[in-house]
């Protein structure tokens, strides 16, 4: 009863209020072949008792950042969270409220998305953000969709080292506008394949591979054909310490900011950000919220653009996202104002150390190589010795979770390890992540 609050009454009056004799007939529309004729295969009901020990025993089996010593990252970053934003996120007053529709009566939520815009729009170098994303993968697919209403045109020119998994998610969301779709490899020039038809250059920094690209380059050619230049980051912390996207002539600069105080909660939810130039704040997706002053001239908030479909006439509507994600942008929000702007490069700088210490142990070490030459923010490739599922293995045993194999997503990498260092690692736990992967050879 507990799970089915309901009463054998509360049944009987229910059905009689829909006109069915019986729960049964509540399936009627479902075809016969398509129901199940016999009772779930369940074990017995257990006791609360009993089920807490049940799903503590299935919990305890997942490696976390907790349990292990964490380098796996590839878009989703485990970094510390200080206790005073799972305070102040659980107040009452934040973790009940839902989106702000009626602007007099959220001036809290509305207050922090105007921090929230501020700090974000700082970090990425350009004048305005929104009200957040769904995810960093959805963000990037709606700022092409946004170049595209922008440029009005259906080029679009990918770099190499976007994230599979984001490449698959821009490809998904705007298919339906049947774009022009430019996937460079490697050897690619990016600047020989921009041209008078483009609507946007969507470039990853850090790449999938770790590596920090030039974004001028890509700028410069873009906009010598009139082509805008989108950045895409991933890694969110680096924003505290390399160039901002928008210096380097980023035109929209877009991605994930779970980095930014949100859990990594087994891949979600997540956190997507998406700033741009003033000049295409019309074109912008999702909500903006500005300042203001009321009648008596107190300083007050309200939703200063939403043009999604309930808000303007569904065909002028640049996006249909009906929400932002309002509480994983108030963890983002006190992460960003505890920190700082100096704190906020402090850990970045940690982050690099650790890295750059790691990559030094793996220069080192027999049967081990670094698989780019590029500079790195907080992660990097390594190539190992034998395979990448065997190197992660030994890794395991190990007590680390030691990084992505590259060869699930990219089988050309198969040899290789997709490794993460942030502040949550020890320069000991490095250390034993390097001997593992190199096994034998070490």
């Amino acid at each position: 009863m507990r799970y089915i609050p309901h009463t054998e009454d509360d049944v009987r009056q229910m059905l009689e209020v829909v006109g069915a004799p019986n729960t049964d007939a509540l399936f009627d529309p479902i075809p016969l072949a398509l129901r199940l004729d016999r009772p779930l295969d369940l074990p017995p009901a257990l006791s609360e008792q009993e089920l807490v020990r049940e799903l503590s025993g299935l919990a305890a089996k997942n490696a976390h950042a907790e349990s292990h010593d964490w380098f796996l990252g590839a878009g989703t970053y485990a970094h510390f969270i200080p206790s005073a934003i799972d305070a102040l996120a659980s107040r009452g007053e934040f973790l009940t409220a839902y989106t702000p529709y009626q602007p007099e009566l959220s001036q809290g939520t509305l207050q922090a998305i105007f921090e929230w815009q501020t700090m974000m729009s700082s970090l990425a170098g350009v004048e305005v953000a929104n009200a957040s994303m769904y995810d960093g993968a959805s963000a990037s697919a709606e700022a092409v969709l946004m170049a595209m209403r922008v440029t009005r045109r259906q080029r679009v020119v990918i770099a190499p080292g976007l994230h599979p998994n984001t490449r698959a998610v821009v490809e998904t969301i705007v298919s339906g506008l049947q774009p022009e779709l430019v996937f460079l490899e490697e050897a690619d020039s990016i600047e020989a394949a921009i041209d008078d038809t483009t609507a946007c250059v969507l470039m990853q920094r850090p790449d999938f591979f770790g590596r920090v690209g030039d974004l001028r380059v890509a700028a410069e050619a873009a906009h010598a054909h009139g082509a805008l230049l989108v950045s895409v980051v991933a890694e969110a912390l680096s924003l505290g310490l390399l160039a901002s996207p928008g210096s380097e002539g980023a035109d929209i600069v877009c991605g994930e900011a779970q980095s930014f105080g949100v859990p990594m909660g087994l891949g979600g939810p997540h956190l997507g950000f998406l700033a741009a130039r003033q000049k295409f704040v019309r074109q912008m997706p999702g909500r903006l919220v500005g300042e203001t002053v009321d009648q008596r001239g107190l300083r007050g908030f309200v939703l200063t653009l939403s043009t999604r479909e309930q808000h303007i006439r569904r065909e002028r509507a640049t996006s249909n996202i009906c929400t932002n994600q309002g509480l994983c942008l108030l963890r983002a929000t006190i992460y960003l104002s505890l920190l700082g702007r100096v704190g906020l490069r402090q850990l970045a700088e940690r982050n690099l150390a650790k890295a750059e210490y790691a990559k030094t142990r793996v220069r080192a070490t027999a049967g081990l190589e670094l698989a780019d030459d590029a500079p790195t923010f907080n992660e990097f490739a390594v190539r190992v010795p034998d395979s990448a599922a065997a190197a992660l293995g030994r890794a395991l045993e190990a007590g680390c979770v030691g990084g992505l194999d590259l060869g699930t997503l990219v089988p050309e990498r198969a040899d290789q390890v997709l490794v993460c260092t942030t502040e949550v690692v020890s320069r000991e736990a490095i250390d034993r992540l390097v001997a593992a992967l190199a096994g034998a050879e070490a």
